[in-house]
């Protein structure tokens, strides 16, 4: 894909009619991923489904609620991808609010809640400071994907960091090379490698534009 064909994408914040749209993405995106089908048992498939879905729809909500940054990616007012942002502004990992625990546990169940819990822990502990945050999803509709619409986001992702004064940088957990070849060329780190229940991977950092 050109340049020119490039622009006709536009970089916005979601609104809440875009959040149902999202989820879907969200859902073909990360069906397959290690994480998950590690974390929610991927053995009995309707129920690994349901417990995705259930995960993704949660966890937008959540963001949503909290006024963290959901990232749309739009051709028109069409809706091709997608990045989802958390700070630590709101607890995570262990510290997660009661309601999001009693929400993912009716919906995922113990050990899916544990592990979700378990995985932002991990990464909050590596992060340089408190004032770091995750990039939580980031994914392209299943027919805009190999159109380089993968940087157009992390590049959406990297401005959203530099235009944040009391943010130290983002961090996202990567188990595929792909992945972090892609992240690396926006300026992504690695922090060191990461293993997460059985997957294994890098948690890769952004520390954006610092002030001279």
């Amino acid at each position: 894909m050109d340049n020119n064909a490039l622009d006709e994408y536009r970089a916005v914040y979601l609104t809440a009619e875009d959040l149902r749209i999202a989820a879907s993405i969200l859902y073909n995106a990360y069906h397959d991923d290690p994480f998950f089908v590690n974390a929610f048992s991927a053995s009995d498939k309707a129920a690994y489904e349901q417990k995705l879905r259930a995960a993704i729809r949660e966890e937008l909500n959540t963001l949503w609620q909290e006024k963290q940054a959901l990232i749309g990616l739009f051709e028109q007012e069409r809706l091709v991808g997608l990045a989802c942002v958390i700070t630590q502004e709101i607890p995570l990992g262990e510290a997660r609010f009661w309601h999001w625990r009693l929400k993912m546990l009716l919906g995922t169940g113990w050990q899916s809640t544990q592990a979700l819990i378990h995985k932002e822990s991990k990464i909050v502990e590596l992060l340089p400071s408190n004032h770091c945050a995750i990039l939580q999803f980031i994914a392209l509709a299943p027919t805009e994907q190999h159109k380089g619409l993968g940087h157009q986001l992390v590049q959406a992702v990297v401005s959203w960091c530099d235009e944040q004064p009391d943010l130290d940088g983002v961090g996202v957990f990567s188990a595929k090379e792909s992945h972090t070849h892609l992240f690396t060329q926006h300026d992504f780190v690695s922090l060191g490698e990461l293993e997460i229940g059985s997957v294994a991977g890098q948690l890769l950092f952004y520390a954006g534009q610092q002030d001279e």
